[in-house]
């Protein structure tokens, strides 16, 4: 693959233009920057996160749910990482598998009474 300005600049730089890009609805553009910034931090959860978002919203929701279980990983109670992974596996048709995430996440943002789905 060819590099292009996207990819230059120091991470904040790069940080800067992958947030543009998603909220410019460039979902893969973000994508590729924020690919980079993982490779080079791979511990950092919001990179991992925004790339997870970017790829859910670009329907790559294969590729979203393994940066949310990397998330994960690093931050087992990041209430939003939850949240996503089961809207991801819902949006593949994996509803028992999104429930348990969709309760989980609700715990952590203390909704107990959370609704089976």
């Amino acid at each position: 693959m060819n590099e292009t300005y996207y990819e230059f600049g120091t991470a904040a730089d790069r940080w800067d233009r992958a947030q543009m890009f998603f909220e410019a609805k460039e979902y893969l553009t973000a994508a590729r920057i924020l690919g980079g910034l993982v490779e080079e931090a791979p511990e950092q959860v919001a990179p991992r996160l925004l790339l997870a978002r970017s790829f859910y919203h670009s329907a790559r929701l294969g590729r979203a749910e393994e940066e949310l279980r990397a998330v994960l990983e690093l931050d087992p109670v990041e209430s939003y990482a939850r949240l996503m992974l089961g809207r991801t596996l819902e949006r593949q048709g994996r509803q028992a598998e999104a429930a348990t995430q969709l309760r989980m996440a609700a715990a952590l943002e203390g909704d107990f009474g959370a609704r089976e789905s």
